[in-house]
């Protein structure tokens, strides 16, 4: 019993003195680096290194904050690369919580891998991820309509108003057609403006794999291949 007892008391102040490092670094980001903003800091398993988010990516500094590194950390063991872990633990979202019946479908092939999109018809990235999301086969892809500039919420909302969405969609992002209804319809776009800023996408377009890994950005389609074979998907 006070065998148990004492090694309660050691992992909590284990606990403590891992947390009270993790309190140094970021009093330390904020004296010194104000304009650094450096998310989701923990310790690491390199004694005196912590890792953050940063604009996405995975970021390493010391305790006394004076250096950054970015690139890959390996556990030499076994080889395991711990950053690719923390990239997608990081970079993840619940994917069985996307309301998919708010976003417009579309399905190549058997449709068997799937992809969700956040898109504004405005963003000429958000064309050009279009442009390669068409040479993918065997997918399905939920479009949520995201239209984060001002001058694209009611466009969005009338491509809802078209008896055929996908397509008024299609046209819409590819072609610059404007969807043809003049009525007023119900649409999700209030809900998908809700979501995109509970999920902390603040610009478009964004990509959603099936396991939850997020990227953001108009990625090739090689490049969104290359990502399902090594997400195992």
């Amino acid at each position: 019993m006070i065998k148990k007892t004492l090694a309660l008391a050691l992992a909590s102040f284990i606990s403590t003195l891992s947390l009270a490092n993790v309190d140094t670094v970021k009093t330390n980001l904020t004296k010194q680096h104000p304009n650094l903003k450096i998310e989701n800091i923990q310790s690491t398993e390199m004694k005196g290194i912590y890792s953050g988010s940063m604009d996405g990516q995975v970021v390493y500094v010391g305790e006394d904050t004076q250096h950054i590194l970015i690139g890959s950390m390996f556990r030499l063991s076994d080889q395991k690369n711990l950053t690719k872990d923390l990239m997608l633990k990081q970079n993840s979202i619940d994917w069985k919580k996307l309301p998919l019946q708010d976003a417009v479908k579309t399905v190549r092939g058997n449709g068997k891998r799937q992809i969700a999109v956040f898109s504004d018809p405005n963003c000429p990235y958000c064309k050009q991820l279009e442009t390669e999301l068409t040479k993918l086969n065997d997918v399905t892809i939920y479009t949520f309509i995201y239209p984060i500039k001002t001058q694209s919420i009611a466009v969005s909302k009338q491509v809802f108003c078209e008896k055929d969405p996908a397509l008024a969609w299609s046209n819409l992002i590819a072609k610059g057609i404007q969807p043809s209804s003049k009525k007023t319809c119900a649409n999700p776009i209030e809900r998908n403006l809700s979501l995109g800023k509970s999920l902390a996408l603040n610009g478009t377009p964004a990509i959603i794999f099936s396991n939850g890994f997020k990227v953001m950005g108009a990625y090739p389609a090689q490049e969104i291949e290359k990502m399902w074979q090594e997400l195992g998907l």
